[in-house]
């Protein structure tokens, strides 16, 4: 009697998780590209949006922080550390938020083909980062204008930031996305934390502000903070090459980032886990 060789075949609706993305680069480009070019669709400004809104943001930010609460006369270059803050969390909001919604905008090539549910999530954080890329030309420019030199250091803290910011996008990403399919409440919850994204970080105030009014083991955890730990990547390498180094980097932030980056891994690790149990029920929630 003939046994039939199963090794090969895999349980339907069920993949590899991240890892089988990389065998779907062709399709993930062209989720991307559908991402990018539909942001604007019939908007007569188009991209310029991209430029627009982060600087009425900036606009807003620094008359309010900057002037009405004096902000801007101590902190050198203000404008500098205020904008490379907002970069950064508008680069988390929106891969958060965007890959929260990937499986539901989805919802027709979900419930019709199958294909690595885990792509809608990662391409929705490479579309964030597209979009985040002119705001950082800005910011570029701007240190430029300043004085501005790159070095080895702070091109690394520039490029760990957005590993991190990656990295935590795509875990919650993922997290609330699936939960999101079946509890819409999830959305909600999603908003709530970026409301919350701007304040969690030293994006309008400094981190000294922060050490002064808490207790130490509070502050600790502030500064391991991925959020935290990304913006003050940026301010030390966009920002503070350009500022009077009145106000020093933060203690061991080399330390804090790389917790706050296995910090980024282990909600990686849970928001597969919970990715993967919920998956096999998309087809049939939307």
């Amino acid at each position: 009697m003939t046994t039939l060789d199963l090794s090969e075949f895999r349980t339907p609706g069920r993949g590899r998780g991240i890892l089988a993305v990389f065998t779907w680069r062709y399709l993930l480009r062209l989720l991307v590209r559908k991402g990018t070019q539909t942001r604007y669709r019939n908007s007569v400004l188009g991209w310029t949006w991209s430029y627009v809104k982060p600087a009425f943001q900036f606009g807003v930010f620094f008359v309010v922080m900057g002037l009405f609460l004096g902000l801007n006369r101590g902190v050198d270059n203000f404008a500098v550390y205020l904008f490379s803050g907002i970069v950064v969390i508008n680069f988390f909001n929106e891969g958060f938020g965007n890959a929260t919604r990937s499986i539901l905008e989805n919802g027709a090539l979900v419930q019709k083909i199958y294909l690595p549910r885990e792509l809608f999530p990662i391409a929705a954080i490479i579309v964030a980062f597209v979009h985040f890329v002119p705001q950082a030309v800005i910011l570029l420019i701007a240190c430029l204008f300043l004085g501005w030199t790159p070095s080895v250091s702070g091109v690394l803290a520039i490029a760990l930031g957005l590993v991190i910011i990656a990295a935590l996008s795509l875990g919650l990403g993922m997290l609330f996305g699936a939960v999101n399919v079946s509890f819409r409440d999830a959305q909600n919850v999603v908003e709530l934390i970026q409301m919350l994204s701007t304040w969690a970080a030293p994006v309008l105030y400094t981190w000294q502000f922060v050490r002064d009014a808490v207790p130490r083991w509070l502050f600790d955890l502030y500064m391991a903070n991925p959020l935290t730990a990304a913006v003050e990547l940026f301010h030390a390498g966009m920002w503070f090459p350009t500022s009077d180094g009145k106000i020093p980097h933060p203690e061991h932030l080399w330390t804090n980032a790389f917790i706050a980056l296995g910090i980024c891994v282990v909600f990686l690790v849970i928001g597969q886990m919970v990715f993967r149990r919920f998956e096999r029920r998309f087809a049939q929630e939307l």
